[in-house]
């Protein structure tokens, strides 16, 4: 029981900080769609693409989070490279997926540098 409780007053103090600070929060889902859009082109190039569509998805949500708390051209961009791979991925199209999700890391990785 106790534990149930420390578990929800941290998870509480942690949703609490990343509201006080949009910036970080941002930060956190920039890293994120990174991590997501290199897993998609790494599943690509694998010839797994419906694993790069799955994580392709995850990337453009988190890239849409960050988008929200502070917009940025090139999360834009990434979101629309993101949301050519998760198309390409439901095709099977294993070269154009790593291409796209390639092409949102870029993007991704301009607006880490412009915050």
């Amino acid at each position: 029981m106790r534990a149930k409780i420390l578990t929800g007053l941290s998870a509480g103090l942690f949703a609490a900080l990343l509201s006080l600070n949009p910036v970080i929060a941002a930060e956190d889902h920039k890293a994120e769609a990174i991590k997501h859009a290199e897993a998609a082109v790494a599943n690509a190039k694998s010839g797994d693409t419906a694993a790069a569509g799955e994580h392709a998805e995850a990337a453009k949500m988190h890239a849409e989070a960050a988008e929200k708390e502070k917009a940025n051209p090139h999360l834009e961009a990434a979101i629309k490279s993101l949301e050519s791979a998760i198309a390409h991925s439901k095709m099977g199209q294993a070269e154009m997926v790593s291409e796209s999700a390639h092409a949102a890391m870029t993007h991704l990785e301009a607006a880490k540098k412009a915050f």
